[in-house]
């Protein structure tokens, strides 16, 4: 059977943050460095005051992607739990949600 390469170079993540990550620019910094690294996908609140990142892109940047946001936002970050996933090419850009 041929193998996908895309798919296998391709990836997506599902994260979810707790801690004091609402209202610290965490969001805005999240969008930065995920648009530096092209990667996919949105970041969003959530009622119960954790941060929901939804993310797709080269396994490699994802990876970036979750170790810079963990050394920028440290201070606010009590956990990460990250999930992966297929990659679906459905997000066109990277986008902050409400």
């Amino acid at each position: 059977m041929h193998r996908n390469t895309f798919n296998d170079d391709f990836g997506r993540i599902n994260l979810l943050y707790t801690g004091n990550v609402q209202g610290v620019g965490f969001r805005f910094s999240f969008e930065r460095i995920a648009s530096e690294l092209g990667v996919t996908g949105f970041v969003k609140n959530l009622p119960d005051g954790k941060v929901e990142a939804v993310c797709e892109g080269s396994k490699k940047n994802l990876d970036d992607l979750v170790k810079r946001v963990a050394e920028r936002m440290s201070g606010y970050i009590s956990s990460c739990r990250v999930n992966g996933g297929d990659f679906s090419g459905e997000f066109p850009d990277f986008t902050i949600l409400s």
